[in-house]
């Protein structure tokens, strides 16, 4: 059900995809003794600078990514991002190749409409209203279907990249053509959603381990544009409201199967709480548990997919988390600021080591813990803001 433990003599792990959350999963991975390889489209990408060796290659080559495993003959495969070659991964697991969590789930996960559909039709699980869309003109029947203000996003993105709210009818051609510009795997297709009137929107952190299936303290977030900008632990929830999280949180994982941590994203409204998505790896919002619990959301990832024991998950202070993100596109640049952040009391910096900037682009994040989330929020922010990236010289 969650996978057996690996033998001391036959640990190797392939990570598809190295960005900053993949290199923490990279260093959880070796610490507990796992041979480690880093894959992705650009060289010097920041888990490939603490992996064991690394290859350069388009992942949605499926003859690239099918000749590199099978060269490789890892005993874990690990996707980190969306732009893969699924139905390769479904091959290769179907010939004996472990994919985490799943090759199932990722092709489910990677895919919105795969997901948005086992949710709401198959489960039954409370979402939003939606629509599919492969043209503009389909595009302008759903968004009169849902009506206005509504959200439109690419099939296949992630960090929000595409998404964007179509708030009359005079957005429609823009917001496609923003869709088309930031999906991946050169899909057409997007899914238009009703805009929920929420609360707030939460990741709740899903383990599904030898251990059975456990949970992170709530973790709360807020995003620009479909990527997040700050999170926050323990997020408040009514007690009525985490039993209603976890049992959705709980249905998705199980349908979706394997080891390891789930994402769970979700919208908190005052009638009820709905699902919105689930990445089947840690979480950017996640970062913050690198200050806030005993054991990272990497170090969870990591302790699942071995197949060992995760007995507690403890949250240890109030903490958030606040990203820099770059606003040109460079190749040479520094983060500067580091003296300022850290002087902030109990502060810590990561800074993931891209080798290049983009416009948006998260360059690091600042961690901070307090008596009190609202204190955390405060001091990360200010660490963060006290961060900047310095282009030339």
């Amino acid at each position: 059900m969650y996978g057996s433990p690996l033998s001391a003599t036959s640990r190797k792990m392939m990570l598809l995809g190295s960005g900053e959350l993949g290199k923490e999963v990279i260093i959880e991975a070796q610490r507990l003794g796992v041979e480690t390889i880093a894959v992705d489209r650009y060289a010097n990408a920041p888990a490939m600078q603490v992996a064991h060796r690394s290859y350069v290659i388009n992942m949605l080559d499926e003859e690239a990514l099918r000749k590199l495993i099978e060269s490789e003959q890892p005993d874990l495969i690990v996707p980190e991002i969306e732009a893969i070659a699924t139905p390769v991964l479904v091959e290769l697991e179907q010939q004996g190749f472990r994919v985490i969590p799943t090759a199932t789930a990722s092709r489910l996960t990677m895919d919105r409409e795969g997901i948005r559909r086992l949710a709401a039709e198959t489960l039954g699980l409370p979402t939003a209203r939606y629509e599919f869309a492969d043209s503009l003109e389909e595009l302008k029947v759903a968004v009169a279907n849902i009506g206005t203000p509504c959200v439109i996003k690419p099939i296949m993105s992630s960090s929000g990249k595409g998404q964007s709210v179509c708030r009359t009818s005079d957005d429609v051609e823009k917001c496609w053509n923003y869709a088309m510009e930031g999906g991946r795997a050169k899909k057409s297709r997007v899914i238009v959603e009703e805009f929920i009137h929420f609360e707030s929107e939460i990741t709740l952190l899903t383990v599904r381990s030898v251990s059975g299936t456990s949970f992170c303290a709530p973790i709360g977030h807020v995003q620009k544009d479909g990527d997040y900008i700050e999170s926050w632990q323990p997020h408040a929830m009514s007690p009525g409201q985490i039993v209603e999280a976890e049992n959705i949180a709980r249905t998705i994982t199980e349908a979706l199967g394997g080891a390891g941590i789930y994402g769970v994203e979700l919208f908190l409204a005052k009638d009820k709480v709905y699902f919105s998505e689930v990445s089947p790896r840690p979480h950017d919002t996640g970062m913050v548990t690198m200050a806030t619990q005993d054991l990272s959301e990497f170090a969870l990832h990591v302790r699942a997919i071995l197949g060992f024991p995760i007995p507690t998950i403890r949250l240890l202070t109030p903490g958030a988390s606040h990203t820099l993100k770059a606003w040109e596109e460079s190749g040479d640049f520094r983060i500067g600021g580091l003296e300022e952040a850290l002087a902030i009391p109990n502060t810590q910096v990561r800074i993931f080591g891209k080798p290049e900037t983009k416009v948006g682009r998260r360059m690091a994040v600042a961690l901070n813990t307090a008596d009190t989330v609202e204190e955390a929020r405060a001091r990360a922010a200010q660490a963060a803001q006290a961060l900047r990236v310095e282009y030339g010289g």
